[in-house]
């Protein structure tokens, strides 16, 4: 396992590591031996969690061992004192948003050379294993597990009683990885508790796992018996932490939930006097739920009576009148501990009488207990200017409209996110590292948190610039702009021009794409167009996007999502189309959650900026709020640039966008293209606010004709990028036989491997802890075969049903042709026929120049037969059938002519092998040549295998001369040195350069990997003449790299 040392500490790492690795690895580092904060985004696919933990691990071992299952027995008997009697070593908290990306920190910790002493942290919800409490939910379980757990109980909780004698009986637990669901096995095996093992636990470990709201929410953070001082507190994928923040310390009381906690508060009373009267049972007054009661429903009537002008702008008030409002109910900092002491012995009571509903929903009062404890959680008020009182009208159902009741909703809304993380500086924190693949931009996200980050860090991509394309799409395929704004996004032709645009990206994306809307409004509303609008008896845009991919809408509702999620990796496999299209909008379950590598996500369209509405009261309050300390800074932010309503308002859609285009390149290995279909991403402003390592990617376009061209090309190359690929140390080398190259890893889920080394692919982020183990994967296993595996692993590669589709690259809207558009597009069509159309001699072979046919039809019969032509081995030398192109089927788009002919130019430029002139009847070719694009190509048969002949190694740049003379002369020179190559070559090696041969011609591999192997097999000093000569048989234009190759070479020999 590779050590390398940054900053005077030894760091053990897996993986040979990545420059960028390396630099990250260093940034953690000296923000935890300079003690302050660090602001990191590593895109997803450079290994960041690995990196994360080999990094903070290492420096925590400097400082000395990690704690031991004897060190734990020892301090066992004074709980919480383990740090002082390790020497005050810091514990690091290492926290995620949910428990399923906690799953996958744990697998990363299980891949690295670190073992520190524990634990994962959970609720009851996924850790409780008694028959009826782990039924419950929420506040619910809560309290019968509390009430389970007290001695003397009828129904004690067995579990629990066993905690203490197997923690000390397993001093060792913890010191190898677990996650949740290693402790419910021990659990379920053993007999203890597993929510209170791990609370146990967490007293004495170097190392704790948990979800944010365990450090954000006060409570949740008290009942942590850590030792705060020094600490170190990591908060991964935290590009939502500001909003998290926020909304942990704000909160909405509506009128249901006000009502339903006022009738709690009845069924106290009820309770309270009947056990009196019953048993005597005088624990509980009545008189104190009585007075409850009787607030409940005076705030409820202070509600009503707030005037409201307007129902779009509701009422609001400065954060501090909401004390006023609950003075007035005599709720202050001195009653409001007694009214939290009676709602804690009412929840109490119901719990006991068994109130609560079926399903465990908890007791609603428990939440005016949070709202109080909020509200008035310190002594003064100084943290309430950060607030905003707001008063808003509710959508009513015809039943209260007709009793004359009214819905409202009372909110106090937190517009300082920085509230919650400047009481870890007040903790004495040692150092905040917070960490994601989008927080950028970072400035913004730093003045947000009100903190200091001396470390920042924007790490580029492990990939090559050859495995993205990221362009700017401003216009449509008929000329029309693209522009989502609340202006234009109602307009049928804009909805029409979109629609078109996608069928393109259907036909040209292979296998998964991803097309993002800004808002559910957006995405209902083109889909609906799309399905109706077609002219006379053309298809609509919808029946033209399903013919080239099978269709997925996220859905609104959580609940159908899962559903939604194994419908979409269905029709990925489906073979009868090119794949599949997820219609998803930015900020949803699809653009946060989920990891669509490889051929689950080839593509992701962004079809607009995902701007908040403007009108919506807690975004236009917040406008406002920054606007006003941006006028008039504090003393401590007078020197600084303050974020106004505006800047915020653009980068949290910008952000939402950066989480989007985030789906796809999820590993080293992996490729896919970010489309942006709005012409504001041409805006420079708009650009640098998109994540640093895509910048330089992004290309603006003029004509959709490029778009198209340059989208089909980058495909068509795409299945023959073939990095080399860095392996564990000491591990043997991956198997990269065809079959494991292509073999299908569904069985395994999705993840994402550590150092972007993709071994298995399963979801960064899984969905969801009820169904994650219900889903097949996402993406098939995809690695590509190295520049030095035999021909078969090539062949395999680019036989692969991936690129069938690019071979119709036309705008789709046909419909907008005139009589005299389509004679002009026929003819044009014919003309880019005629000019691919190759002389037929002998047997009648016919074949193309990449097996690329330009085709005008969008046909589905000839899709399918070039499909089963494709499949054929890319040098065979078997009949090929004369491909029928029938214009009659033409559905195209006015700028079709332009593109057609421009790509054919370019495209006939770009050949590595050029005939610049050639005509048929100057050819004189026998039965066993074919003619492929002016190269002569002569095939012989040997053994059932094909091998290369002399010809087409000496072709030619500029041109192939075939006059008897010239032509026989070169085909002497190079037979002779075709013989030469099979004397010094070993029949296995030799028949591995007839395939590069043959790959070099068919394009099946890049041209330099093409060069490096040949060179490989030329090495030694006995086949040295034969690496200088090949030079003379390569095109002049790679002759330059040829000898950088040579010179390498002749150095090693």
């Amino acid at each position: 396992m590779p050590t390398y040392k940054l900053r005077g500490i030894d760091v053990d790492f897996p993986f040979e590591a990545y420059d960028c690795q390396l630099v990250y690895m260093e940034k953690v580092i000296e923000a935890l031996q300079k003690r302050c904060n660090a602001l990191l985004e590593s895109p997803t696919g450079t290994g960041k969690t690995l990196c994360l933990l080999c990094a903070a691990l290492a420096w925590r071992k400097s400082l000395g061992g990690f704690l031991t299952g004897s060190s734990q027995k020892k301090s066992q008997s004074d709980v919480g004192s383990s740090q002082s009697q390790a020497g005050n070593l810091p514990t690091i908290v290492y926290t995620s948003r949910t428990h399923s990306q906690l799953r996958q920190v744990v697998q990363e910790l299980r891949r690295s050379n670190y073992r520190p002493k524990m634990v994962v942290l959970g609720s009851r919800e996924q850790l409780c294993i008694h028959d009826e409490v782990s039924l419950l939910r929420g506040k619910a379980q809560t309290n019968a597990c509390r009430f389970l757990c007290k001695k003397h109980q009828k129904h004690y909780c067995t579990h629990f009683s066993r905690v203490a004698d197997y923690m000390k009986n397993n001093p060792h637990i913890g010191d190898e990885p677990l996650d949740i669901e290693d402790l419910v096995n021990i659990g379920r095996r053993f007999g203890p508790c597993p929510y209170y093992v791990s609370r146990e636990l967490h007293k004495f470990v170097d190392i704790v796992f948990a979800p944010y709201n365990y450090l954000i929410d006060r409570d949740y953070r008290r009942s942590l018996n850590l030792e705060w001082e020094n600490s170190i507190l990591i908060f991964d994928e935290a590009h939502n932490l500001e909003s998290i923040c926020a909304d942990a310390a704000s909160f909405d009381l509506s009128s249901g939930l006000l009502t339903a906690c006022i009738s709690e508060a009845k069924n106290c009373v009820d309770l309270a006097v009947g056990r009196r009267e019953e048993s005597n049972d005088k624990s509980r007054n009545p008189d104190n739920f009585a007075i409850l009661r009787a607030l409940l429903l005076k705030l409820q009537k202070r509600i009503a009576e707030v005037p409201i002008e307007s129902k779009e702008l509701g009422f609001t008030k400065p954060g501090p009148y909401i004390y006023e409002l609950l003075s007035d109910l005599n709720i202050t900092h001195e009653t409001a501990s007694n009214l939290i002491d009676i709602i804690e012995d009412a929840a109490v009571l119901l719990e006991e009488d068994k109130q609560q509903d079926a399903k465990g929903s908890g007791c609603r009062l428990e939440s005016i207990s949070s709202i109080l404890k909020s509200i008035f959680r310190d002594k003064g008020n100084g943290h309430a200017h950060c607030y905003r009182v707001h008063v808003r009208e509710d959508e009513v159902n015809a039943t209260d409209i007709f009793k004359g009741k009214s819905s409202r909703t009372l909110s106090w809304w937190c517009f300082n996110p920085g509230i919650a993380m400047q009481e870890f500086s007040k903790m004495g924190v040692g150092s905040i590292v917070l960490t994601s693949g989008t927080l950028s931009p970072l400035d913004s996200f730093a003045q947000e948190l009100k903190l200091d980050f001396p470390v920042r860090l924007e790490n580029p991509h492990v990939i090559s610039s050859n495995q993205i394309w990221a362009g700017v799409v401003p216009l449509g395929p008929s000329g029309r702009p693209f522009n989502s704004s609340y202006q234009n996004r109602d307009s049928p032709e804009y909805k029409q021009e979109l629609g078109n645009a996608i069928v393109n990206f259907a036909r040209i994306v292979p296998d998964g794409l991803l097309v993002f809307f800004p808002s559910y409004y957006l995405l209902d509303q083109c889909i609906s167009c799309w399905k109706n609008m077609g002219n006379g008896n053309s298809s609509t845009i919808w029946e033209r996007i399903c013919k080239f991919k099978k269709p997925v809408i996220e859905p609104r509702q959580s609940s159908l999502f899962p559903l939604a999620i194994e419908d979409y990796m269905t029709k990925l496999k489906d073979t009868s189309t090119s794949g599949a299209v997820f219609f998803a909008v930015c900020r949803g379950k699809v653009s946060e959650g989920l990891d669509f590598a490889d051929h689950a996500g080839r593509a992701v369209v962004i079809t607009g900026m995902p701007f908040a509405k403007r009108t919506d009261p807690k975004v236009r309050l917040k406008r406002e709020y920054l606007n006003l300390q941006a006028q008039s800074p504090s003393e401590g932010c007078k020197m600084l640039k303050l974020l106004t309503g505006e800047e915020w308002y653009n980068q949290q859609a910008l952000r939402a966008v950066n989480q989007a285009i985030g789906r796809v390149i999820r590993h080293r290995h992996d490729y896919g293209a970010i489309i942006f279909c709005d012409e504001r991403f041409a805006q420079p402003s708009r650009q640098s606010q998109i994540s640093l390592w895509i910048q330089p990617h992004i290309k603006c376009y003029t004509k959709f004709g490029d778009v198209v061209f340059t989208l089909t090309h980058f495909f068509r190359d795409g299945v023959s990028y073939s990095p080399a690929k860095p392996k564990l140390a000491g591990q043997e080398s991956m198997d990269l036989s065809p079959s494991s190259a292509t073999k299908s890893v569904s069985d395994e889920g999705i993840k994402e491997s550590s150092a972007g080394n993709r071994r298995e692919i399963k979801t960064a982020q899984p969905l969801d802890e009820s169904y994650l183990e219900r889903f097949p994967a996402l993406s098939t296993s995809m690695d590509q075969p190295r520049s030095k595996d035999k021909l078969s692993s090539l062949l395999e590669v680019k036989s692969s049903n991936n690129s069938h589709q690019l071979r119709d690259i036309l705008p789709a809207n046909l419909s907008c042709f005139t009589p005299m558009d389509m004679k002009k597009l026929k003819r044009s069509s014919n003309l880019m026929v005629n000019e691919k159309k190759l002389s037929i001699t002998g047997r009648g072979k016919m074949q193309y120049q990449n097996h690329d046919v330009t085709d005008l039809t969008g046909d589905l019969l000839l899709e399918r037969q070039q499909r089963k032509e494709q499949q054929l081995p890319s040098c065979s030398v078997k009949k090929r059938k004369v491909l029928l192109i029938e214009h009659d089927s033409l559905q195209h788009d006015k700028s079709s002519n332009d593109y057609a002919s421009d790509a054919q130019r370019s495209e006939t430029s770009d050949l590595p092998f050029i005939v610049s002139s050639m005509k048929q009847d100057n050819l004189q070719i026998s039965d066993t040549r074919s003619v492929l694009d002016g190269k002569v190509h002569l095939l012989h048969k040997d053994d059932g295998a094909a091998e290369v002949d002399a010809k087409f190694l000496n072709q030619k740049s500029k041109g192939v001369h075939l006059n008897a003379e010239s032509h026989g002369a070169k085909e002497t020179k190079g037979s002779a040195f075709l013989i030469q190559v099979k004397e010094k070559l070993s029949p296995a090696e030799y028949k591995e350069f007839v395939g590069f041969m043959k790959a070099m011609k068919s394009k099946v591999m890049n041209i330099g990997n093409i060069i490096q192997c040949i060179v490989g097999l030329f090495s030694g000093p006995e086949r040295l003449p034969l690496l200088e000569r090949f030079k003379d048989f390569l095109p002049a234009k790679y002759h330059s790299l040829y000898e950088q190759y040579l010179e390498t070479s002749k150095e090693n020999v």
